[in-house]
């Protein structure tokens, strides 16, 4: 008996491999059915665990960022899937389904915006913000959230804003706005057209970025959203005065802001001592002398001002900018409705320039006052509150600038507001781009132009001969500084002829 025992014991070792080759010889001819990766690095387990991790973190986000996961998740596998196929059975977006492209900012379910840090200055103690014409280009409107691949998303439901969305990323300020890698200014970003089609039902698109590096410079954490620089130098053609005013609307009831007051040519000469200027007052007014980081150009007031006085093409006048209020921009310039999250409170800005601003301008500076020397102007948001406080007070405003109004934007309010009107100022100059949400969108830039030409018809049919209205549709022009710097000398002859 211990003979058997011993033998067995001996060949257990031989049985056990002899078992082993017998298991992979069955594995080989009957495979298991293998397992499509999922996600992004599927097939690795770092990716498993990435996807597992994230969705632990997202699960306890909330609903839309849970949609939103899934929809990067699904994208990733549309992804796999296409290159597992090859190229010749791949999706394609490029043909039949080219006139079915949307703008993301359409879609009823939002969407995500992911972006790369490639300089690793981000970090939980300074995130990254995505600023963008939808929060009146507000540096840190909206934190972004830290992601365990070292991105950073945020998930936006559908803009009420009908613009098409333009932003950049900061480090919270626009002393620390995204740059080149030689620290160049970047140009806006814009989404990309989408294929909806492509989407399953409730699928929310992810689009994803890189950002180089971003600026670096001495008080650059500093909180200067609220106020210019006090002490910094102004790059301005002629002489500008600042003058520190208090208040506002809305959210910026509490705040403290400099006006700039550039003065024409001859202003300061004992020669000119009694004499009294017309006054263009300009909303948006860091915009309006000086180029801005982050922004692409300004109005350039005052070079054409100046180039304009001295050539006796427009009499001499002063331009009093005022600084919007940043995050508060919209509760300012906003005259009616509800946008991006933001309840108008432009009536109570008007009066707040009526009744704060415009006396003590009138009374440190040598104004001339009524409304055939009075003048308001701005451009988009700024346009519209210009052209409301001269329909609201045409005793007090003569003469308005009305750039790029967002007449697609809240078209309901518009044509209501349009349809009270009863009293209109004596002199509107209107402006517009044939391409003011850019060459892609050529039926809305249709609209646009349409749009601005029914309401100059609509003034003229009302009746009223003594109100004088310009229109200029700029050709090539999209919606930004450069278009309006462009249009301003039209705009300052048909409202300031020589005498």
């Amino acid at each position: 008996m211990k003979k058997v025992w011993l033998t067995l014991f001996l060949m257990a070792p031989i049985l056990t491999v002899l078992a082993l080759i017998g298991f992979i010889f069955v594995s080989l001819a009957d495979p298991p059915e293998k397992q499509e990766p999922v996600g992004a690095g599927g097939g690795q387990s770092a990716g498993a665990n990435y996807l597992g991790e994230w969705l632990a973190e997202r699960r306890e986000r909330g609903e839309r960022e849970e949609a939103g996961l899934a929809a990067e998740m699904r994208e990733a596998e549309r992804a796999y899937q296409d290159e597992r196929d090859g190229p010749d059975n791949a999706s394609d977006n490029t043909s039949d389904n080219a006139s079915s492209m949307v703008r993301p900012e359409s879609l009823e379910q939002g969407f995500i915006i992911v972006v790369r840090d490639r300089s690793d200055m981000s970090s939980g103690d300074r995130p990254v913000y995505l600023a963008s014409n939808h929060t009146g280009w507000n540096a840190s409107a909206q934190m972004m959230s830290p992601r365990s691949d070292m991105r950073w998303q945020l998930v936006l439901p559908k803009p009420s804003n009908r613009e098409p969305l333009e932003f950049k990323f900061t480090l919270g300020s626009w002393n620390s706005v995204e740059t080149t890698p030689e620290g160049a200014d970047t140009d806006n970003r814009t989404l990309p057209m989408i294929d909806p089609s492509r989407l399953s039902p409730g699928e929310v698109p992810v689009f994803e970025f890189e950002v180089s590096t971003f600026r670096e410079s001495a008080g650059a954490e500093a909180d200067v959203s609220l106020r210019l620089n006090t002490y910094r130098p102004l790059e301005v053609t002629g002489t500008v005065r600042r003058m520190q005013v208090s208040g506002g609307a809305g959210g910026a009831a509490g705040m403290v802001r400099d006006a700039l007051i550039w003065l024409p040519p001859g202003y300061e000469d004992e020669s000119n001592a009694g004499r009294r200027y017309p006054v263009l007052y300009m909303m948006d007014g860091q915009h309006v002398f000086e180029r801005q980081p982050g922004v692409p150009g300004e109005f350039g007031a005052d070079e054409s001002a100046t180039r304009l006085i001295e050539a006796g093409e427009i009499e001499p006048i002063i331009i009093v900018a005022i600084p919007h209020a940043e995050r508060f921009r919209i509760d300012e310039y906003l005259p009616f409705g509800e946008l991006g999250g933001s309840q108008g409170r432009g009536g109570d800005y008007v009066e707040w320039l009526r009744r704060e601003v415009m006396p003590r301008v009138e009374r440190a500076f040598r104004i001339k006052t009524g409304p055939e020397h009075t003048a308001i102007g701005g451009a988009s948001l700024g346009g519209t509150i210009a052209i409301y406080a001269a329909t609201k007070h045409p005793s007090v405003f003569g003469k308005v600038i009305a750039e790029s109004l967002p007449l697609l934007s809240l078209e309901d309010q518009w044509r209501h507001w349009a349809n009270g009107v009863t009293t209109w100022p004596r002199e509107i100059f209107f402006g517009m781009g044939d391409t003011e949400t850019g060459a892609g969108e050529a039926d809305r830039n249709r609209r646009y132009v349409r749009a601005v030409r029914e309401l100059e018809e609509k003034i003229r049919d009302m009746g009223s001969d003594r109100v004088r209205t310009k229109l200029v549709i700029g050709e090539g022009h999209t919606h930004n500084e450069p278009a309006w710097e462009a249009r301003l000398p039209e705009a300052l002859r048909f409202l300031f002829p020589a005498e």
